[in-house]
């Protein structure tokens, strides 16, 4: 089972969209795969949910679990001032620790309106990864002005479409 992230928790948002394209891609590869959408966040999770409440929140308790039993991740990353949305770091700061990511895998998709398709994002979150030891897939796809090749819940740029086969086809193997 591979557990894909929707980053955000701005809804309706084009990472969920990234999140549900990706998804049928590894359907079409015969991996078996479920979307968890930060959106699905208990609003106040960061007052019920962390540090001195850790547990009490069966929400948040819920979402954990999701992580837990999961051993490869993929994450979609959309660019918010020249790095990823401080819910995801929020989250993880509410995971166990090191428990949750330690020797899993993941995989890392970054989009933005801009020309960088989130890099700056995905190197600050391949950093933190590295640090709860989780394996990051060397090959991070990013896909600059999203909004231009994301038409109908579908990505319309080929060599966007080659790297998402070829990261899905090194995930699968990884």
């Amino acid at each position: 089972m591979i557990t894909i992230i929707c980053t955000t928790n701005r809804k309706p948002s084009k990472s969920r969209v990234v999140a549900e394209f990706y998804q049928s891609l590894l359907d079409q590869a015969g991996a078996e795969s479920r979307i968890m959408d930060l959106s699905d966040l208990p609003a106040n999770f960061t007052s019920t949910a962390l540090y001195e409440n850790a547990g009490k929140n069966e929400s948040f308790n819920q979402l954990m679990g999701k992580v837990e039993d999961c051993e490869k991740f993929v994450f979609i990353v959309p660019e918010y001032n020249g790095s990823f949305p401080g819910v995801l770091k929020t989250f993880i700061d509410g995971l166990k620790y090191p428990a949750s990511f330690k020797d899993k895998k993941c995989a890392l998709v970054g989009i933005s309106s801009g020309t960088q398709g989130g890099a700056l994002a995905l190197s600050h979150l391949t950093d933190i990864f590295n640090y709860l030891g989780m394996n990051v897939l060397a090959l991070k796809v990013r896909m600059p002005r999203i909004e231009a090749i994301l038409i109908d819940g579908k990505i319309t740029d080929d060599f966007s479409l080659e790297l998402l086969d070829m990261q899905i086809e090194q995930l699968l193997k990884f």
